[in-house]
């Protein structure tokens, strides 16, 4: 079975006329250890990778519909871009588009959503910048990223307790290579040694590589954008070495 119709089948039963956020609650219950005397904490590692994959599905289709939704119209290249993209098959595609349209219009806001998911993944950073890179692509999908999108984007970042410094890495890997700048696509300072660029550049590369990105519980439907990832890594640094004549 594919990865959604693994998600309808974890958003089964409940009623999508209720508040959205709420499915991710619903879908995460039984990892919450409400024996805790400060607060009821996630434990990301008592759900089994079939589950990881059903939240960090679902959560990507609502934050989806809210970003479609900031620049005041959800156009048609982005919803083309939801459904080729992320092969969304014809038999659950109804199913889907009802959950994206519910997330859409549902009052329950953007960052109380985003509030939701970076506290249920806080232990998992890369499924987070993984997420919030997939959120990039749709908000390219129409050939523009609005001022309006990257707002909302950097907003999400700092709910998933990312730095400017985090931001700027992740936004810069998504621009086109003309346009980027190298040392923030591996999110290191001029000022960095050789060897100290060469080993985030390592660092980066194993995070990124798809078969650790579905070991942490990322759906394969979604690796294909981790490849676009390492090349933009991967042609910063070339473009480094090249700046600094190292061979």
């Amino acid at each position: 079975m594919s990865i959604w119709g693994r998600v309808i089948g974890g958003a089964a039963g409940f009623a999508l006329g209720g508040p959205i956020g709420a499915i991710i609650g619903v879908m995460a219950g039984r990892a919450f250890d409400r024996r805790s005397k400060s607060s009821s904490r996630f434990n990301f590692n008592r759900i089994d990778k079939n589950q990881k994959q059903q939240i960090f599905t679902l959560s990507f289709i609502i934050l989806s519909a809210k970003l479609a939704k900031s620049d005041g119209q959800v156009t048609d290249d982005e919803i083309r871009a939801f459904k080729d993209k992320f092969k969304v098959p014809k038999s659950e595609m109804s199913k889907v588009a009802k959950i994206f349209n519910e997330a859409k219009k549902d009052s329950y806001g953007y960052k109380q959503i985003a509030n939701q998911v970076g506290n249920l993944f806080s232990n998992n950073k890369l499924l987070l910048e993984e997420l919030l890179n997939n959120l990039f692509y749709i908000a390219a999908s129409d050939g523009n990223i609005s001022i309006s999108e990257v707002d909302l984007l950097k907003s999400i970042s700092r709910s998933f307790k990312f730095s400017e410094k985090d931001f700027q890495r992740i936004f810069q890997a998504n621009l086109n290579n003309i346009e980027s700048d190298p040392y923030k696509v591996l999110g290191v300072n001029r000022s960095s040694t050789d060897n100290e660029i060469r080993k985030k550049w390592i660092k980066l590369n194993k995070e990124h590589h798809p078969d650790n990105l579905i070991a942490k519980g990322m759906p394969k439907e979604f690796v294909k954008q981790s490849n676009k990832e390492l090349a933009a890594i991967n042609i910063a640094y070339d473009k480094i070495k090249e700046i600094r004549g190292i061979s």
